[in-house]
């Protein structure tokens, strides 16, 4: 019972995990933004720093300039070579905008800034007062060496990751907490249906005892067709308690495999709900070659039992259930209400019903995912809605 308890808690259902993968997707998404957000936001105030930094060097330069540019004016006729100096280039602008002399590497000229970085340089300029030869911007220039990049980007990389690192904890945390009153619902119905087995056993067997050992051939037909439907009614619940019965109970017990005669077991077992099927008017179709599998024989009666049951509970009446057996595949088919390709992804998922019409926990579909991926055998979900489904086992 404990290791039920815990195999159900540590599992998650399909529906649990794309809920979980929606928020996680959406929760990233949101830290990521944020972060790269607040990235440009840490980045652009450095630049704004060092900048701010270098201003004052660049004024200072631009003072110089200006003075040799000034002595320039004064004794053009003397000298016409421009002032140059080797810890900065500069260039002078008229008042159009238009070059005068440049030492520049970089020409892309940004009058309506200050101070800017254009590709791999530093960039001042500097309005005059007095119009030195001709002379309304001066700009100076510096090799940028991008150091200040690099303590940015192990900043940004190292705060980063250690932020969304604590992030994803967080969003787990949460994840986890919204998907609490989802488990704790699925934890009730399970002491709910542990509880409700218990309680079945004894009248269900009772019942069955009863109507098999019934002489029917002295009843009127009056009587026979309300034996009947106790009949039909008695093995829809027999179906429905051994499923909760393998749930709770029996699914931990060591298997005990051997070589079983599948067309055998599928005769045996389409005789037992030959009388539900009759109930719908059904017609059902066997094609069965010899075929033989190594198998627990009360797992696999499950598998089969469902996949015959779900093919009659969900087909509509005068319809078709179809069982086909070759060498290594299974195929078992109704002509009844089908699914939507949207719902075809959670039909193994425990308690999912996609359709209220008829009874049941939904707990039939997910006892045959788990036994037959414990054997190794593939099983395929084919259907269309309004046409019927086909299951597809091949091993």
């Amino acid at each position: 019972m404990l290791a039920s308890k815990s195999k159900v808690t540590n599992s998650w259902l399909k529906s649990e995990k794309k809920s979980l993968f929606r928020f996680l997707t959406l929760y990233v998404a949101m830290v990521i933004f944020m972060i790269t957000l607040l990235s440009l936001f840490y980045y652009q105030s450095q630049e704004k720093l060092m900048l701010s930094d270098q201003r004052a060097m660049l004024t200072n330069y631009a003072y110089i300039q200006t003075k040799k540019l000034k002595v320039l004016h004064h004794f053009f006729d003397e000298s016409i070579e421009y002032p140059r100096d080797s810890r900065f280039k500069s260039a002078i602008y008229d008042m159009e905008d238009v070059q005068i002399f440049s030492l520049l590497e970089d020409e892309n000229i940004h009058f309506h800034e200050e101070i800017y970085i254009s590709k791999s340089y530093i960039h001042l300029v500097k309005t005059l007062d007095e119009y030195y030869l001709g002379t309304k911007y001066l700009i100076i220039e510096v090799e940028d060496s991008g150091a200040w990049r690099g303590i940015i980007w192990k900043n940004i990389i190292g705060y980063g990751s250690i932020s969304f690192l604590f992030f994803l904890l967080f969003g787990l945390y949460l994840a986890k907490l919204f998907l609490k009153p989802m488990r704790d619902s699925i934890l009730l119905l399970d002491r709910f249906i542990k509880d409700t087995t218990h309680e079945l056993n004894t009248p269900l067997s009772a019942i069955l005892a009863n109507v098999e050992m019934m002489d029917t051939d002295v009843m009127v037909e009056k009587n026979r067709t309300k034996l009947k439907r106790i009949n039909i009614a008695a093995k829809t619940v027999s179906v429905l308690y051994k499923d909760l019965t393998y749930l709770t109970l029996e699914q931990e017990k060591t298997n005990d495999d051997e070589v079983i005669d599948i067309r055998e077991l599928i005769y045996d077992r389409s005789e037992y709900f030959s009388i539900l099927a009759q109930s719908k008017h059904l017609e059902c179709n066997l094609d069965l070659e010899e075929s033989s599998i190594t198998i627990d024989r009360r797992k696999f009666t499950r598998v089969i039992d469902n996949l015959i049951s779900n093919a009659i509970k969900y087909n509509k009446r005068h319809g078709t259930v179809g069982i086909e057996l070759k060498q290594g595949k299974l195929v078992i088919s109704d002509t009844g209400i089908g699914m939507n390709e949207d719902t075809i992804p959670f039909v193994f998922d425990r308690y999912t019903r996609f359709n209220n019409a008829e009874g049941g926990f939904g707990v039939g579909l997910s006892i045959v995912k788990n036994i037959v991926d414990e054997y190794y055998i593939s099983i395929e979900v084919e259907s269309k809605e309004g046409e019927g489904t086909r299951m597809v086992l091949r091993w």
